[in-house]
């Protein structure tokens, strides 16, 4: 194994994987060469913030919200030049592939790892991209299996492996790219994490608590500023900590709206890009054809 010859770098982490209806991934992803200035740019951004580590489960105050809303708008910045993306898939626990009985959900987080990985490596970046990954340490993933399917690459692999469907391997989908190596890393040493993170929580939480960013909107304008839900019969109570996230979420809306990226979030009542090829990219997963079902516990 060469890792000398490795092109471009992804940084990965999950959120709401346990207990939510929504859960998501988010992997971002850039050119090998410009991981270190990048990096460097948002650990100014944390020690400036006074923080030694960004978690969207510690969102709850004015500080860390400030720290969010900086990360945001570098990352808007840095992707509009074309050296970064955010990719986030979001799924659906409630909808016909995944409300099964015996649904093993940490087989179904790693089918998801999958699509994340293959469509952003294989569809959003240059063919014949030599990759490393980077998933956080402390994902409910099992990363020496996964390692097994995902560091085999080319037109003679055919490995058989219970964590993926034989359509992945029928149709090719490995061909494009070769991944050189896969390292769970301390996402407090590791500022691309964090920026996953940040991005998956923000996915399912814009699904899951779509109601309370109504309601936040509503308390902090005084009035609806737009058409955000059927009735006023259906707002609900936010609490402080609710507040602050919504600020974020409605922050990411406004500036994606801002630089015309295509992401939606009051049409589907949660972050959605209509343009999945531009920088950021929010991306609910949908049934593929009639026997997609998560996978059961055996």
């Amino acid at each position: 194994m060469n890792a000398n010859d490795v092109t471009h770098s992804a940084f990965s982490d999950e959120s709401y994987y346990v207990s939510s209806r929504y859960r998501s991934i988010a992997l971002v992803s850039l050119e090998r060469i410009h991981v270190d200035s990048i990096s460097a740019e948002f650990e100014s951004i944390l020690s400036e913030s006074g923080m030694s580590e960004f978690k969207w489960s510690d969102l709850g105050g004015a500080r860390e919200r400030f720290a969010a809303i900086k990360l945001i708008d570098k990352v808007i910045e840095i992707s509009l030049s074309g050296k970064l993306r955010v990719d986030v898939l979001i799924w659906d626990i409630a909808d016909s592939r995944h409300s099964i009985r015996q649904r093993d959900d940490q087989a179904n987080l790693q089918r998801m790892y999958f699509h994340l990985f293959d469509s952003t490596i294989r569809i959003r970046w240059p063919s014949g991209s030599i990759w490393e990954l980077f998933p956080d340490e402390q994902s409910a993933i099992d990363w020496p299996k996964m390692s097994e399917v995902l560091l085999h690459s080319g037109r003679d692999f055919r490995l058989e492996s219970d964590l993926f469907s034989p359509d992945y391997f029928r149709y090719g989908l490995f061909h494009d790219y070769k991944i050189r190596r896969i390292q769970e890393l301390d996402s407090h040493d590791n500022p691309l994490i964090q920026l996953a993170d940040l991005f998956a929580g923000m996915g399912a939480y814009s699904y899951s608590c779509y109601e309370k960013f109504v309601q936040c909107e509503k308390d902090l304008n005084g009035q609806m500023s737009f058409e955000l839900c059927d009735n006023e019969e259906n707002l609900v109570e936010v609490s402080k900590r609710d507040c602050e996230r919504c600020k974020v979420i409605s922050h990411l809306n406004r500036v994606c709206k801002k630089h015309r990226l295509s992401v939606s979030l009051i049409t589907k009542q949660g972050f959605y890009s209509y343009k999945p090829d531009y920088p950021i990219n929010f991306w609910m997963y949908e049934t593929q054809h009639p026997n997609d079902k998560a996978p059961t516990i055996q």
